[in-house]
């Protein structure tokens, strides 16, 4: 019988579809702030007193997105260091590395 809770492991064959179907949920989180985004960017009122916090959005987005496709590259099979070099969101980019020393 396989125990649930063990170490996560290149030899599992689940791995690659629950780092796809992460993928998916992310995306689906992204669309749900983009829809939200477009709301509140149609209330005057709103747009006049938070303009300043609506950038927040699109990193919001632009985050998901990221780390949607770092799990579509492990899902893929690519390697961490792969997976993770075409992030093009700085902050991001540098966590991921941090994460990756630390567990190093």
């Amino acid at each position: 019988m396989q125990e649930h809770n063990a170490p996560a492991s290149g030899t599992d064959p689940l791995v690659g579809a629950l780092h796809s179907a992460v993928a998916g949920e992310l995306r689906h989180v992204r669309a749900m702030i983009e829809e939200l985004a477009e709301v509140l960017v149609g209330d005057e009122h709103f747009v006049d007193r938070y303009l300043d916090k609506l950038q927040a959005f699109d990193l919001l987005v632009q985050s998901t997105e990221e780390s949607a496709a770092v799990l579509d590259r492990l899902a893929a099979g690519a390697c961490t260091h792969t997976a993770i070099a075409p992030v093009r969101l700085g902050q991001i980019h540098e966590r991921l590395h941090t994460a990756l020393k630390a567990a190093h």
